[in-house]
């Protein structure tokens, strides 16, 4: 492995550990040379997912394009990053499982609205107002209906709707 401070071709390692749920594995290295460390990380090679979009343009899928939809969404409220990232991590999977080659933007936004509205309320209404391109404040409205709605069919009341 390449020293990425001083580009010497060859390194030792010194700790390895499986990561994401071992799905990679995190190598810390020591460069023979100059005797700095990095650390770098050993993937599974997987096949590539291809989102199409609403205008059918299709692009590879990108998991931090979705953390960093959630992470505006939940901007300010009490949801911890990891959570967000494990929901990230969650949806990938599932679409990795479905043996899918493609995926429409939609599918994937739809999955994200329905782990979001567990998580949290009002990041979910944030989320869905950019995603469904609201365009007024009656349709933020019957968004929240439909939410509260589900919510008592579901049994949940107000007090325990963040448990």
């Amino acid at each position: 492995m390449r020293c990425v401070f001083c580009g010497f071709e060859d390194s030792r390692v010194l700790d390895s550990r499986p990561v994401e749920d071992g799905r990679s594995i995190r190598r810390r290295r020591e460069c023979l040379q100059c005797g700095k460390r990095f650390t770098t990380y050993e993937r599974i090679e997987e096949l590539p997912l291809v989102v199409v979009k609403s205008d059918n343009r299709r692009e590879l899928f990108d998991a931090n394009k979705i953390l960093s939809g959630l992470l505006k969404a939940c901007d300010k409220r009490a949801v911890p990053v990891a959570v967000l990232e494990q929901m990230v991590h969650d949806i990938e999977r599932e679409l990795r499982n479905n043996l899918e080659r493609e995926v429409s933007s939609k599918e994937i936004g739809e999955m994200v609205m329905t782990h979001l509205r567990a998580i949290d309320q009002v990041a979910y209404v944030r989320f869905a107002s950019v995603y469904r391109n609201f365009e007024d404040i009656s349709t933020f409205i019957d968004e929240i209906r439909n939410l509260q709605r589900e919510l008592k069919e579901n049994g949940i009341t107000h007090e325990n709707a963040a448990e």
